[in-house]
């Protein structure tokens, strides 16, 4: 036993939500427009002609209904498919802080905690919206929080591998309290003119207390048993914009400077990899995944969670044993798997057991053990 729990959790959610027939409607604009301009060329077979997409292919690739923005009306622009967003001024709040503000405090009024009680903020994301100062010490500075923070990044398993570093801290003496948040703008690095992956993120940001059991005074804490993490370097999962893109030469809106995967790959390697970490780490532990009375997984793709909660369980898994958020908020990387957490803890009671895991580039995967106070 670590006694160290998960004390309080909260979610941001953006304004702006995005259906796939808004989405689909934007996308096929350009795709006409895009045609249209390079007719010639297509039909001397220089250039490749552009498909349609559709709702139905979304879905039944994904899972994926609909996601949520930060700014939607760029996104929808044939003419610019990005997010747009005004300039902040250095001495307001960066736009990743004021939604990590937000989640932050509904974590903290979930534990009893105030600001003052927090020692240590991990900023864990995908991506990061500049390289300094830390995005975690700004967070810092607005809430009014004490001791030290980071960032870090380890993509789609930011949150995990950060709550197992906050565990730690707190374990050692590092730390009293712990604050990990996942600011997410995935629309950001995402290519809405790629057929493929025009679909795939949502924006969030989700929070979560981290303490010593002693000190915990919510009546929702969660014991983390256990931590889990692995890393294997791919190129299956991508991004290659970063602060050496200029001296480069890169063109920052190349494919390249978008989020790439080839997905069959990912689907192929990474569901074993997550299978075998998992049935390790409850083999360590003397369980099996139907002692748990939840699974909270990366919500990547519909199809992917399917076959990992079935593989552990040896059946079809319920809606409730295995929740699923992608349908409305998307992939939001980091995030998904504390979305899950965070929404669908109804039912669980104490003693009961739970597992959130996270998956992604890199590659990486983080579990966490997980027993209801």
């Amino acid at each position: 036993m670590s006694n160290v729990v998960i004390s309080g959790s909260g979610l941001f959610t953006p304004p702006d939500a995005i259906s796939n027939d808004e989405l689909v409607t934007s996308f096929n604009c350009y795709v006409d427009n895009f045609n249209a301009d390079n007719a010639a060329a297509i039909e001397a077979g220089e250039v490749t002609a552009k498909a349609h997409s559709s709702s139905e292919f979304i879905e039944k690739a994904s899972g994926i209904k609909s996601r949520f923005v930060m700014s939607k009306a760029g996104i929808l622009d044939p003419a610019i498919m990005r997010p747009v967003f005004q300039p902040i001024r250095d001495d307001e709040p960066s736009i990743t802080v004021q939604m990590a503000l937000i989640a932050a405090k509904q974590a903290l009024a979930a534990a009893n905690k105030e600001a003052q009680d927090i020692d240590l903020i991990i900023f864990a994301a995908s991506g990061f919206q500049r390289a300094y100062p830390a995005m975690a010490v700004e967070l810092q500075h607005y809430l009014g929080a004490n001791g030290f923070a980071y960032d870090m990044s380890v993509a789609c398993s930011s949150a995990t591998f950060a709550i197992a570093n906050a565990m730690d801290a707190v374990k050692s003496g590092r730390s009293k309290a712990a604050l990990v948040v996942n600011p997410e703008i995935c629309s950001a690095h995402l290519n809405f003119k790629d057929r493929d992956s025009h679909f795939i993120f949502g924006d969030v940001c989700t929070a979560v207390v981290i303490e010593d059991k002693a000190t915990a005074t919510s009546d929702n804490c969660y014991e983390i048993i256990d931590s889990k993490l692995f890393t294997q370097y791919s190129n299956n999962i991508r991004n290659n914009l970063g602060y050496l893109s200029r001296s480069e030469g890169a063109d920052i809106n190349a494919d390249s400077s978008f989020f790439m995967q080839n997905g069959r790959k990912v689907f192929k390697e990474v569901l074993p990899t997550v299978y075998n970490l998992i049935t390790e780490q409850l083999s360590g532990l003397d369980l099996q995944a139907s002692d748990f009375k939840r699974l909270w997984l990366h919500q990547a793709n519909i199809n992917m969670n399917n076959y990992l909660a079935k593989k552990l369980l040896g059946r079809d898994p319920s809606a409730t044993e295995a929740p699923i958020i992608l349908d409305t908020y998307a992939n939001t990387a980091s995030a998904g798997s504390i979305i899950a957490f965070h929404l669908h803890q109804d039912g669980v009671e104490s003693g009961d057991l739970g597992l959130i895991c996270s998956f992604g580039a890199g590659y990486s995967v983080g579990s966490l053990v997980l027993k209801r106070c």
